[in-house]
């Protein structure tokens, strides 16, 4: 299992998102203040990331990401550290 900086490195997460400032998709640290307290933050962030979609943050679609692009391990160790993000 990769560290959830070198998974999303690898599953292209990088490209669109940073820690602390919008880039095409919002900030990790605007998606942890946006699912703060919310107990199925990690189950809709894994699905999110999963099938993609728009609209939550923008017009601009986040793509799908199968497992094939980032194991089901490693997308639950991103999406962890994401909601930890301040």
């Amino acid at each position: 299992m990769a560290t959830p900086d070198e998974a999303m490195g690898k599953a292209g997460c990088m490209a669109c998102h940073a820690k602390d400032k919008k880039v095409v998709g919002p900030a990790f640290k605007d998606i942890a203040a946006k699912y703060k307290g919310d107990k199925e933050a990690s189950t809709r962030l894994t699905e999110k990331v999963r099938k993609g979609g728009s609209g939550n943050w923008g017009p601009i679609p986040m793509p799908p990401h199968p497992a094939e692009k980032i194991s089901d391990a490693d997308l639950k160790g991103a999406v962890d550290q994401i909601l930890k993000t301040q």
